[in-house]
């Protein structure tokens, strides 16, 4: 049996209340304070980097991988409570969250400092998306799913494009006004995180005001409710977070806690291999922890392992759709690879035109935040549209405008940093962000559709586990890693993360092929493994 789509009569016929495009206005807002306050570093990247003495590879780990691999870490039991509990109320609380935290980053008198707010901020935000893909596909039927959820992701553009514009404006009156240091001795950066930190506590009222739908409403799958959806939560916790995880592997059995311990073992010794190769050939002149890129990653990879074990063995069925579905990994890889370029190109392309030519804070905001905001706007958008209607022809229609978001930025970005003319470099970045942003949509809607409605908000996990850990934790990084070994030379770091498109060339050639049969068989596959009829 096959999800419902656009050329069935009755989904053409389902109307869409008016409710539902307000509710998801309010989505978008929310996304929107997210990306302000995760995207709001590159602006302040070069003052962080002379005040707190970091490297480019310190600040690629900063913004990558001390908020991904926590926000992909707790966004699976976060995911799973969102499958099972209050959507509404958890965003709410979770907005709160990294609101406060993002408030507290302007207090950072140190690398180890801002590194534990960026891990609060990751907390925080691992609430929203797994509760908004949820949400808007219980808002909004099949037919419309990519579409709504393009537009709830256009606010990560907007997001981003607004954090360059409000950090300039604030770093650059802050530092003028204050030139020995203002009210709490907070420099201008300081002062920015403190600013786009306490509206989202304002928002976090608004958003517990929205109306909770009917899970698979839409579809008319009515799912269950938990009567017991904090146990579950918990239950993730200890197949995820360790050291909890060695209690969780415990329970399932001597020989599953034999494995888990080897396997933490290996990561472990990795991580140290890593650390030693990396630092020793980049000189850094950082202290622990902020130059523990490897250990995060280690701890990330770990965490994914024992909550897939721990999956397979509580809930078959989901297993069977997510961890064990060709279809649905090879999608998120392919997706992956496409966040790998285009999160470190949007971080560094601030930090790269105010070093290289010179750009003040407050016009980086105009000729790079806010093309920024219509590139992702219109790309998401257009390649919502698109993906909407290539699905309508065939299964496998959305995937290929994964592939266009994977294959069109290249030009783009080798134009971009390597030109000599500002002006140039302004169009070429305008069309990268725009071409990459295209597949996002496509991407997030063919994984909602390749799993049943209870499960989604977990879906969302599995699939942010790919963009925070391949593409979030180690794009960027590898971007300023590259730079720090080559005298700063960000062009370089940019450019090198091209070398992940042939991975995603491939897995997406695959998906193509393996997808429309996974969405035929979704519900029969679902039931072989145990679902219920």
């Amino acid at each position: 049996m096959r999800e419902p789509q656009d050329g069935d009569t009755s989904q053409q016929k389902q109307a869409v209340p008016s409710y539902s495009w307000y509710a998801l206005s309010v989505l978008v807002l929310i996304y929107v304070l997210n990306f302000v306050d995760r995207q709001i570093l590159s602006i302040l990247a070069n003052d962080i980097k002379a005040d707190l003495n970091l490297s480019d590879a310190d600040l690629g780990f900063l913004y990558g991988t001390a908020f991904a691999v926590f926000y992909a870490l707790f966004g699976i039991p976060l995911g799973r409570l969102a499958d099972s509990w209050h959507r509404v109320r958890l965003m709410s609380i979770g907005l709160a969250l990294w609101s406060m935290m993002t408030a507290l980053s302007g207090f950072a008198k140190n690398g180890t400092q801002i590194t534990f707010a960026r891990i609060g901020v990751g907390v925080g935000e691992a609430t929203a998306s797994p509760s908004a893909y949820s949400l808007i596909s219980d808002y909004f039927p099949p037919r419309l799913r990519a579409t709504a959820l393009s537009i709830y992701s256009s606010g990560l553009y907007i997001g981003g494009g607004l954090s360059l514009l409000i950090g300039g404006l604030i770093v650059e009156n802050w530092n003028k006004s204050f030139p020995n240091g203002g009210p709490l001795g907070l420099a201008g950066w300081q002062a920015a995180f403190v600013a786009v930190g306490l509206p989202g506590l304002l928002l976090a009222l608004w958003v517990l005001s929205l109306r909770e739908p009917k899970r698979g409403a839409m579809e008319g799958i009515e799912s269950r409710q938990d009567p017991a959806p904090f146990r579950g939560f918990t239950r993730e916790l200890f197949t995820v977070i360790p050291p909890f995880t060695f209690v969780g592997a415990a329970q399932r059995g001597p020989v599953a806690f034999a494995i888990n311990v080897l396997v933490a073992v290996l990561f472990g010794l990795a991580a140290i291999a890593m650390t030693w190769i990396t630092q020793s050939e980049a000189g850094f002149v950082t202290v622990p922890p902020i130059a523990d890129q490897w250990l995060f990653i280690a701890i990330g990879y770990y965490a994914v392992f024992c909550w897939a074990s721990a999956l397979r063995r509580r809930d078959a069925p989901t297993f069977r759709l997510i961890w064990g579905a060709p279809a649905f990994l090879v999608t998120v890889v392919g997706y992956s690879c496409v966040s790998f370029m285009a999160y470190a190109t949007s971080y560094w392309a601030a930090p790269y035109a105010e070093r290289v030519f010179g750009v003040p804070k407050s016009e980086l905001g105009w000729l790079v935040g806010a093309p920024g905001a219509v590139a992702g706007f219109l790309g998401v958008v257009l390649g919502g549209w698109a993906a909407d209607k290539l699905h309508e022809r065939m299964l496998s229609g959305r995937v290929f405008v994964i592939l266009f978001g994977l294959l069109s930025p290249v030009p783009a970005m080798l134009i971009a940093f390597t030109t000599a003319s500002p002006p140039v470099f302004y169009i070429a970045n305008f069309f990268a962000g725009m071409l990459a942003a295209s597949a996002l949509g496509a991407a997030a809607a063919t994984t909602q559709t390749l799993v049943l409605p209870r499960m989604r908000a977990t879906a969302t996990a599995t699939f942010f586990l790919g963009t925070t850990l391949l593409g979030l934790a180690l794009g960027p990084y590898m971007a300023g890693y590259v730079s720090a070994n080559n005298g700063d030379d960000l062009a370089a770091g940019v450019l090198s993360t091209l070398i992940i498109v042939p991975v995603g060339l491939v897995a997406l050639l695959s998906a193509i092929k393996l997808v429309p049969k996974a969405i035929e068989d979704t519900l029969k596959n679902a039931r072989e493994a145990g679902e219920p009829g």
